[in-house]
């Protein structure tokens, strides 16, 4: 069976320096005909939305997809609340791990599996001032440390 190729449509690198990623869930969303259409030409923004298990569903809140150019009437709210399509079992886990202290549902990145479009959740905790710090000196060790190297091998 061929790997299905996976085309990255928005990612959300903010999440990744704002909080510790413990687990990650992919998800489908339920959207409209002119959304899908808009998804495809890439027009999605996940930095300023999260994620809310209410009533034993899970929402994404925030996503902005663009209004499709020739969706006319057909065209949704951008900002509108969209379903999250998740098996049973992984609700009631991911329920009870945001019962605990700190954990919270992230929206990671957005692509297209095939022809299907895909959100891709990670369970969270959230950083301390001094954890992002750290993350900081690690990216400039890196940086200083690949610089020299690239330096070091120029002559």
């Amino acid at each position: 069976m061929a790997k299905e190729s996976k085309k990255l449509i928005a990612n959300n690198k903010k999440a990744f320096f704002d909080y510790f990623i413990d687990e990650k869930y992919e998800a489908g969303i339920a959207l409209h005909g002119t959304e899908v259409k808009s998804l495809r030409l890439g027009k999605c923004s996940i930095k300023e939305s999260f994620v809310k298990i209410e009533k034993g569903e899970v929402y994404i809140y925030n996503m902005h997809i663009s209004p499709y150019e020739k969706g006319n009437i057909f065209n949704k709210d951008p900002l509108r609340t969209k379903k999250l399509l998740l098996h049973k079992y992984e609700i009631n886990k991911l329920t009870g791990e945001i019962q605990q202290k700190g954990y919270t549902l992230v929206p990671l990145n957005v692509y297209l599996s095939g022809s299907l479009v895909k959100v891709e959740i990670g369970l969270a905790r959230g950083k301390k001032l001094y954890d992002k710090r750290q993350d900081i000196a690690k990216k400039d060790q890196r940086r200083e440390a690949e610089k020299s190297f690239k330096v070091k091998n120029l002559y």
